[in-house]
């Protein structure tokens, strides 16, 4: 069984919600979990690491168990074969929002579970009309957004030698894609503005992680998310499949 762990917030929330399920159907055995408080910058992570504040809604396989723990609770809980660290979305793009914070938790981790590999999650920039206060810090420009995370994600991903689970890369390339080209009448991949929509957005960000992470092929996994009273587009799922197994594999 492969086990991953996530140090993170919504966005980790959106990412790992069908991971589990979408492994299932690639036969591949895995346990994935998501350590959530909603926002929760790397600043705040390192806090509560320090504190060792049992304030992480332990999230198994993508559902809430409505367990709290510490992020030592559960580093210790299981043999971590992954650890994912990520900036919460609205420092996303500024770097100096990530140190020592970042560097601090990675020794913290490695210290605890020193055979987990760690990544970084890179996550994605808002849509164009989002009204996200944080947006107000990249000039309310979706390119903008994109650029500064980027190269904030490239530098921590250097400065703790981790590899990157490019989400943020998948979400911007089908946006130039007429089907997701919001700005022309396309799909939003987001649900607010911000958070990835329930069904494509939370699709493409799992595809992301099962390539990347579980070295899967998207091309030959038939999970399709399915939500109550809506009818899932096989086609857009078939444009998602191709454009991630573009960029990850």
């Amino acid at each position: 069984m492969i086990k991953i762990l996530s140090i993170g917030n919504s966005f980790s929330e959106d990412s790992t919600k069908y991971l589990h399920k979408m492994a299932v159907r690639g036969n591949i055995d895995v346990k994935t979990v998501n350590l959530y408080i909603g926002g929760c910058s790397l600043f705040t992570h390192w806090q509560n690491a320090q504190e060792d504040n049992a304030k992480y809604d332990y999230q198994l396989n993508g559902e809430s168990t409505g367990e709290y723990v510490s992020i030592k609770q559960a580093l210790l809980s299981d043999s971590w074969d992954y650890v994912t660290l990520q900036q919460a979305s609205y420092d996303s793009g500024v770097e100096e929002t990530y140190f020592p914070y970042l560097t601090n938790l990675s020794q913290y981790v490695k210290a605890l579970v020193p055979s987990a590999v760690q990544l970084i999650h890179k996550t994605w920039a808002y849509e164009l009309d989002s009204t996200h206060d944080g947006f107000e810090k990249y000039e309310r420009t979706q390119a903008v957004m994109f650029a500064a995370l980027s190269k904030a994600y490239e530098k921590a991903s250097a400065a703790i030698n981790a590899e990157l689970i490019p989400t943020g890369d998948v979400i911007q390339v089908l946006r130039k894609l007429p089907e997701f080209d919001y700005a022309n009448g396309g799909r939003s991949l987001c649900r607010d503005g911000f958070h990835l929509d329930l069904i494509y957005g939370r699709y493409a960000a799992a595809a992301s992680w099962y390539e990347t992470i579980l070295k899967g092929n998207i091309l030959t996994n038939d999970f399709v998310p399915k939500l109550e009273g809506i009818e899932t587009d096989i086609g857009l799922i078939e444009i998602i499949k191709k454009t991630v197994h573009d960029i990850c594999s």
